[in-house]
């Protein structure tokens, strides 16, 4: 990389954290802080539940899977865009509705403290693994691409994304989430046709590519993969904690359909565009193997990106990253304040339970910090973690989404299901290969997570089919409490978007200066430069016109 990806670098990750500052909101309650006031616009929900799906991962593993077998990288990722829209239609409006703060206080009331404690405690511990392992690739990537140092880089964005997630909660989560989802696309939209130049095009790329290469399934990756994978992701998106907060924060249910669906399509078009940069380069390089093929991705952007914009693709990467961190880390410190602390302390003041949320964001960070920081001492706990998270996503998430609807599960059920599940999937993953001398395959892993947890829901269902229960509706009470906290998440909906809309403003302007100084792909970065300035244009008018 050259002196100037290293400033630009600099510049987008400095300008992240201000954006991210901007959103500290000293008049917070629990509300606002966790819950956005429920103003939340839906599509700026969209853009942070699909950038908080995303990670170095996409870029790694399906990347790698790309420049192996093609298309079947793009199918793999189309059952997301399946779930997306199955969860709009059937389970993001029920989630609204419940008209709770978190996943957990559902819980807690559909089935009473104990069920809850326990979910709690689960997924709280679990987080810690998550964001550790999630942190650790943001640290291995700008190792790679800069030779800083691995445990400094986990110091310096780790701290960077804990400081303005405790100062701005939510909020700040989500202008964060849409900047980088700006600047990730616009990296992305400036290497394709960059790449396609470098192999003669698109008819040259076609004729050149390898038998199957455009196949939508191949090797372990079969059509009863890509069904029990697209059914993980749909409970898996559908009820992990973090997510459903992007659900429960927008103002109806309708916005709250309009979230998913946003998700769905997004990942409808945007796997073609993401892939392409590795399948392309098999035509460069055919050679990688092994683990080597993991760096496809930025094989293909150092061949063909010019000065300074190698350091904005970086810097997008780095940040998509860190955005499952953001959004786990608010979720968590949630979880903590509202559903042990307030239950605690049932009598707190709103200043002691905002004291308590910022210093449990600050807290969860720094120990996801540590964690990250011990990666190499454990000997591949990214991938444990990776393997454990296949695994455990319907168990421990799948009860929650099927109660939404059911009128018959009980504490005892989802209890055992859980415990259950994990319990089998955990002893075929780590025990039987050396005990039994029996491994599952990708394929059978995964239809085994999937599929056990729903047959002994659906077992549950029968044998409790006289239970009675009824999903609880949203009740809208009209006092003046109510009203001043619409205001102010109104208020605060209109300051994020303007921030949004002045950064991208700057985004635009940087990336206008970089087509300046480009020696090749001029055309292609002015272009991104002046549609991210015509976007930022956009929403300050669409703000200025709601106030006329």
């Amino acid at each position: 990389m050259t002196t100037l990806d290293y400033w630009v670098i600099a510049v987008f990750s400095i300008g992240i954290l201000v954006a991210g500052l901007s959103m500290s909101d000293r008049k917070a309650d629990m509300k606002s802080y966790f819950g956005a006031s429920g103003a939340l616009p839906w599509w700026m929900s969209g853009l942070s539940l699909y950038m908080g799906f995303f990670s170095a991962g996409t870029f790694v593993v399906w990347g790698a899977i790309a420049y192996e077998q093609g298309w079947v990288a793009v199918a793999i990722q189309w059952t997301m865009a399946i779930a997306g829209f199955l969860i709009g239609r059937f389970i993001a409006p029920r989630w609204r509705q419940t008209g709770v703060l978190t996943a957990a206080e559902f819980i807690q009331q559909r089935f009473g403290n104990s069920v809850h404690k326990f979910y709690t405690y689960v997924f709280l511990l679990m987080s810690f693994a998550y964001n550790g392992a999630f942190l650790y690739p943001v640290a291995k990537l700008v190792n790679v691409s800069t030779g800083m140092p691995s445990h400094w880089a986990i110091i310096l964005f780790g701290l960077m994304a804990v400081l303005y997630t405790t100062s701005g909660g939510l909020w700040a989560v989500i202008v964060t989430n849409v900047l980088q989802f700006v600047v990730l696309t616009a990296a992305i939209l400036i290497v394709v046709p960059l790449a396609f130049d470098n192999v003669g095009g698109v008819g040259a790329f076609v004729q050149a590519a390898p038998k199957g290469f455009f196949n939508l399934t191949g090797g372990e990756y079969s059509i009863w993969f890509m069904a029990a994978f697209g059914f993980y992701n749909m409970v898996f998106i559908g009820g992990n904690w973090a997510y459903v907060q992007r659900y429960t924060s927008v103002p109806t249910k309708r916005d709250a359909k309009k979230v998913s669906y946003l998700f769905g399509w997004l990942y409808l078009i945007s796997p073609v565009v993401w892939m392409l940069p590795p399948m392309l380069y098999r035509l460069v390089n055919a050679d990688l193997g092994g683990l080597e093929n993991e760096g496809a991705y930025l094989l293909m952007c150092k061949e063909v990106l010019p000065a300074g914009m190698m350091g904005l693709m970086i810097t997008g990467m780095i940040f998509a990253t860190t955005d499952s961190v953001n959004a786990s880390l608010n979720v968590s410190s949630a979880v903590f304040t509202n559903d042990l602390y307030k239950r605690l302390r049932p009598k707190a003041s709103n200043k002691s339970l905002m004291w308590v949320a910022r210093l449990s964001t600050l807290g969860f960070g720094v120990v996801t910090v540590l964690v990250a920081l011990m990666v190499p001492s454990m000997g591949g706990i990214v991938e444990v973690v990776l393997s454990i998270g296949a695994l455990t996503g319907v168990p421990l998430y799948g009860p929650a989404v099927w109660a939404l609807f059911s009128k018959r599960q009980t504490a005892f059920s989802v209890l055992f299901v859980t415990t259950a599940s994990l319990a089998v999937n955990v002893f075929f993953k780590f025990i039987s290969p050396t005990v039994l001398e029996i491994s599952l395959d990708r394929m059978q892993e995964t239809v085994l997570g999937v599929a056990l947890p729903i047959v002994l829901l659906a077992i549950f269902e029968v044998v409790y089919r006289k239970m009675p229960y009824r999903v609880p509706e949203v009740v809208v009470v009209h006092d003046a409490s109510v009203v001043d906290e619409q205001a102010h998440g109104k208020r605060q909906s209109a300051l994020a978007i303007k921030t949004v809309a002045y950064a991208l403003l700057g985004v635009g302007l940087i990336i206008f200066v970089l087509g300046l100084l480009a020696t090749h792909g001029r055309s292609a970065v002015l272009s991104i430069s002046m549609a991210i300035v015509l976007l930022g244009a956009g929403l300050l008018l669409s703000l200025r016109n709601k106030h006329v």
